[in-house]
Protein backbone atom coordinates (compact mmCIF):
# COMPACT_ATOMS: atom_id res chain seq x y z
CA UNK A 1 0.00 0.00 0.00
CA UNK A 2 2.78 2.37 0.75
CA UNK A 3 3.74 1.69 -2.88
CA UNK A 4 0.51 2.87 -4.06
CA UNK A 5 0.28 6.58 -2.20
CA UNK A 6 0.51 9.32 -4.83
CA UNK A 7 2.97 11.59 -5.50
CA UNK A 8 2.85 14.63 -2.90
CA UNK A 9 0.95 12.25 -0.05
CA UNK A 10 1.97 12.66 3.75
CA UNK A 11 4.88 10.46 4.66
CA UNK A 12 3.70 7.31 5.60
CA UNK A 13 6.23 5.39 8.12
CA UNK A 14 5.81 1.12 8.71
CA UNK A 15 6.06 0.85 12.60
CA UNK A 16 4.84 -1.31 15.52
CA UNK A 17 2.64 0.13 17.98
CA UNK A 18 5.10 -0.71 21.00
CA UNK A 19 7.90 1.07 19.89
CA UNK A 20 7.02 3.89 17.73
CA UNK A 21 9.31 5.87 16.16
CA UNK A 22 8.63 9.19 16.74
CA UNK A 23 9.75 11.84 19.73
CA UNK A 24 8.24 12.35 22.69
CA UNK A 25 5.13 14.99 22.28
CA UNK A 26 5.69 14.54 18.43
CA UNK A 27 1.81 14.81 17.92
CA UNK A 28 -0.80 16.36 19.40
CA UNK A 29 -3.41 13.69 19.36
CA UNK A 30 -2.68 9.84 18.58
CA UNK A 31 -5.61 7.44 16.93
CA UNK A 32 -5.67 3.46 16.82
CA UNK A 33 -8.64 2.26 14.49
CA UNK A 34 -9.86 -1.64 15.07
CA UNK A 35 -5.88 -2.43 15.38
CA UNK A 36 -5.41 -3.05 19.48
CA UNK A 37 -6.25 -6.42 19.76
CA UNK A 38 -3.85 -7.28 17.01
CA UNK A 39 -0.53 -5.74 19.38
CA UNK A 40 1.85 -8.16 21.04
CA UNK A 41 1.56 -6.14 24.12
CA UNK A 42 -1.63 -3.88 24.07
CA UNK A 43 0.00 -1.75 27.52
CA UNK A 44 2.56 -0.81 25.69
CA UNK A 45 1.46 0.48 22.60
CA UNK A 46 -1.05 1.92 24.51
CA UNK A 47 2.02 3.87 26.68
CA UNK A 48 3.36 4.53 23.08
CA UNK A 49 0.38 5.91 22.14
CA UNK A 50 0.83 8.01 25.36
CA UNK A 51 4.61 9.03 25.42
CA UNK A 52 4.25 10.60 21.54
CA UNK A 53 1.07 12.74 21.80
CA UNK A 54 0.39 15.62 24.08
CA UNK A 55 -2.96 14.31 23.70
CA UNK A 56 -5.71 13.16 22.94
CA UNK A 57 -5.75 9.58 22.61
CA UNK A 58 -8.48 8.08 20.80
CA UNK A 59 -9.46 4.08 20.10
CA UNK A 60 -11.62 2.69 18.16
CA UNK A 61 -12.56 -0.78 19.30
CA UNK A 62 -14.81 -3.92 19.49
CA UNK A 63 -16.18 -4.62 23.04
CA UNK A 64 -15.50 -8.33 23.83
CA UNK A 65 -18.68 -8.13 26.14
CA UNK A 66 -21.29 -7.32 23.10
CA UNK A 67 -23.18 -9.80 22.34
CA UNK A 68 -26.22 -10.13 20.25
CA UNK A 69 -25.57 -9.45 16.50
CA UNK A 70 -27.28 -11.66 14.19
CA UNK A 71 -23.13 -12.82 12.91
CA UNK A 72 -22.83 -14.16 16.42
CA UNK A 73 -25.30 -17.12 15.48
CA UNK A 74 -23.67 -18.10 12.40
CA UNK A 75 -20.12 -17.75 13.52
CA UNK A 76 -19.91 -18.40 17.54
CA UNK A 77 -16.37 -18.30 17.00
CA UNK A 78 -16.22 -14.91 16.96
CA UNK A 79 -17.55 -14.68 20.19
CA UNK A 80 -14.44 -17.27 21.85
CA UNK A 81 -12.03 -15.18 19.40
CA UNK A 82 -12.96 -11.18 20.78
CA UNK A 83 -13.17 -13.48 24.93
CA UNK A 84 -9.42 -14.71 23.77
CA UNK A 85 -7.74 -11.58 21.94
CA UNK A 86 -9.65 -8.39 22.41
CA UNK A 87 -8.59 -5.82 25.34
CA UNK A 88 -11.94 -5.57 27.38
CA UNK A 89 -13.46 -1.76 27.64
CA UNK A 90 -12.31 -1.15 31.53
CA UNK A 91 -8.86 -2.42 30.58
CA UNK A 92 -8.57 0.33 28.26
CA UNK A 93 -9.83 2.51 30.29
CA UNK A 94 -7.48 1.83 33.02
CA UNK A 95 -4.44 1.38 31.01
CA UNK A 96 -5.26 4.56 29.51
CA UNK A 97 -5.92 6.58 33.13
CA UNK A 98 -8.92 7.06 32.32
CA UNK A 99 -11.06 7.22 29.55
CA UNK A 100 -15.05 7.99 27.71
CA UNK A 101 -16.30 5.50 25.79
CA UNK A 102 -19.05 5.91 23.25
CA UNK A 103 -20.95 3.62 21.26
CA UNK A 104 -20.23 4.09 17.22
CA UNK A 105 -22.94 2.63 15.39
CA UNK A 106 -22.36 1.22 11.51
CA UNK A 107 -24.36 2.84 8.66
CA UNK A 108 -26.46 0.26 6.71
CA UNK A 109 -24.20 1.15 3.74
CA UNK A 110 -20.62 1.28 5.26
CA UNK A 111 -18.17 -0.47 2.71
CA UNK A 112 -15.58 -0.72 4.69
CA UNK A 113 -14.05 -4.03 5.11
CA UNK A 114 -14.68 -4.53 8.73
CA UNK A 115 -16.57 -7.59 10.50
CA UNK A 116 -19.32 -5.92 10.78
CA UNK A 117 -19.44 -3.06 7.74
CA UNK A 118 -22.74 -5.90 5.99
CA UNK A 119 -24.63 -6.30 8.94
CA UNK A 120 -27.61 -5.09 6.36
CA UNK A 121 -26.51 -7.15 3.83
CA UNK A 122 -25.95 -10.92 4.94
CA UNK A 123 -25.57 -12.04 1.19
CA UNK A 124 -21.92 -10.23 1.22
CA UNK A 125 -21.02 -13.09 3.85
CA UNK A 126 -21.20 -15.64 1.54
CA UNK A 127 -18.37 -14.02 -0.25
CA UNK A 128 -14.71 -15.37 0.51
CA UNK A 129 -13.27 -11.73 -0.46
CA UNK A 130 -15.53 -9.95 2.51
CA UNK A 131 -14.57 -12.99 4.85
CA UNK A 132 -11.03 -12.43 3.89
CA UNK A 133 -11.30 -8.57 4.47
CA UNK A 134 -12.11 -9.28 8.18
CA UNK A 135 -9.35 -10.46 10.51
CA UNK A 136 -12.20 -12.73 12.52
CA UNK A 137 -13.54 -14.29 9.80
CA UNK A 138 -10.15 -14.81 8.14
CA UNK A 139 -8.73 -16.40 11.07
CA UNK A 140 -11.19 -19.01 12.03
CA UNK A 141 -13.07 -21.67 10.43
CA UNK A 142 -16.20 -20.13 8.52
CA UNK A 143 -17.19 -23.12 6.67
CA UNK A 144 -20.54 -24.65 8.58
CA UNK A 145 -21.66 -20.63 9.57
CA UNK A 146 -21.63 -20.18 5.67
CA UNK A 147 -23.04 -22.91 5.11
CA UNK A 148 -25.78 -22.21 7.67
CA UNK A 149 -26.29 -18.80 6.36
CA UNK A 150 -26.31 -19.78 2.42
CA UNK A 151 -29.48 -21.94 3.60
CA UNK A 152 -30.78 -19.56 6.15
CA UNK A 153 -30.78 -16.94 2.76
CA UNK A 154 -31.94 -19.10 0.44
CA UNK A 155 -35.13 -20.52 2.49
CA UNK A 156 -36.17 -17.33 4.13
CA UNK A 157 -35.24 -18.13 7.69
CA UNK A 158 -32.47 -15.17 7.88
CA UNK A 159 -35.77 -12.86 6.50
CA UNK A 160 -37.81 -14.07 8.75
CA UNK A 161 -35.15 -13.69 11.73
CA UNK A 162 -33.60 -10.79 11.04
CA UNK A 163 -35.17 -9.02 8.28
CA UNK A 164 -36.56 -6.01 10.45
CA UNK A 165 -32.42 -4.58 10.28
CA UNK A 166 -33.09 -4.12 6.70
CA UNK A 167 -35.30 -1.18 7.36
CA UNK A 168 -32.73 0.40 9.96
CA UNK A 169 -30.20 2.91 8.93
CA UNK A 170 -27.28 2.30 11.38
CA UNK A 171 -26.92 -0.44 14.17
CA UNK A 172 -24.82 -0.76 17.03
CA UNK A 173 -21.98 -3.76 16.42
CA UNK A 174 -20.48 -3.38 19.45
CA UNK A 175 -17.90 -0.59 18.16
CA UNK A 176 -16.37 1.78 20.52
CA UNK A 177 -14.99 5.03 20.93
CA UNK A 178 -12.40 5.28 23.26
CA UNK A 179 -11.31 8.57 24.52
CA UNK A 180 -8.53 10.11 26.75
CA UNK A 181 -7.45 13.57 27.30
Amino acid sequence: MIAQRPEGAAPCVQAFAEALPFEDGAFDAAMAVLTVHHWSDPAKGLAEMRRVATRPLVLLTADPAFRGHWLHEYFPELVALDDRVMPPLDWLGHALGGARIEAVPVPHDCIDGFLHANWRRPEAYLDPAVRAASSGLATTDTAEGVERLARDLSNGTWERRFGHLRSRAELDCGYRLVVAG
